[in-house]
C-alpha cells in the first residue's frame, strides 16, 4: 500500500509538471480529423494555414473576390488600427467564418496590420479551443472579432457585421474608442 501511494504521488507530480510545461507552450496550426466535418483547425493559427487544402477552397475565393469599402479602409488607417490588437475566434466548419474571416484578412492586409497584433483562434462546433481562451472572452458565436487596446476590449463583431461590412463595423468600434479617450481627456 505504501508503494502504491508513493507511486501515485510521483505520477501526480509528473502529471502536474507536464501540465505546467504544456501550459507555457502554445501549439500553433493544430489540425484534427473529425468524423462529421473532416479536417478542422483548432487553437492558435497563423493566417498562412488557410492557404492550404481544404481551407483554401473557401478562403481564397472569398478573400480575393471581396470588394473593399475604400472609404472605410482610409478611415481605419486614419484611426491607426495598427495600434490595436485583434483577436478572432472562428470555425473552419462555420459558413459565417467562411465569409467574414477571409474578408477580415483582406482588410488587415490592405491596412498593413502587423501579424504580431493578430491572434486567430479556431474553435470546434462546441465553440471550444484547446487552451480555453473562448471562456476568457465569453465566446458564444463565431466568427467573433475582438478589438483590444492596452489589453482592454474596445468592441467586438459577433457572427456577422451589423453594417454588412467588416471594415465599416471596425470603423464604428474605433470611433467609440476615440470618443471614450476624448471623454477621459476632458474629464480631467
Amino acid at each position: 500500500m505504501k508503494k502504491f501511494i508513493t507511486n501515485t504521488v510521483a505520477i501526480s507530480g509528473l502529471f502536474l509538471a507536464t501540465q505546467q510545461l504544456s501550459a507555457q507552450k502554445v501549439v500553433v496550426n493544430r489540425e484534427v480529423e473529425t468524423q462529421n466535418d473532416g479536417k478542422m483547425l483548432l487553437g492558435n493559427q497563423l493566417k498562412e494555414q488557410f492557404l492550404k487544402a481544404p481551407y483554401a477552397d473557401w478562403y481564397v475565393k472569398e478573400h480575393d473576390e471581396y470588394a473593399l469599402d475604400q472609404k472605410a479602409i482610409a478611415d481605419l488607417k486614419k484611426a491607426k488600427i495598427s495600434s490595436y490588437h485583434i483577436i478572432v475566434f472562428m470555425g473552419t466548419w462555420c459558413e459565417d467564418s467562411h465569409r467574414d474571416f477571409p474578408r477580415l484578412m483582406r482588410i488587415l492586409e490592405e491596412v498593413n496590420f502587423p501579424d504580431n497584433r493578430l491572434t486567430i483562434i479556431a474553435v470546434n462546433r462546441k465553440k471550444e479551443s484547446p487552451s480555453g481562451e473562448e471562456g476568457i472572452y465569453n465566446i458564444q458565436k463565431v466568427p467573433t472579432i475582438i478589438v483590444e487596446k492596452y489589453e482592454k476590449e474596445i468592441g467586438r463583431i459577433i457572427e456577422m457585421p451589423k453594417t454588412g461590412y467588416v471594415e465599416r463595423d471596425l470603423v464604428e468600434i474605433l470611433k467609440k474608442d476615440d470618443k471614450s479617450v476624448l471623454k477621459e481627456i476632458f474629464k480631467k
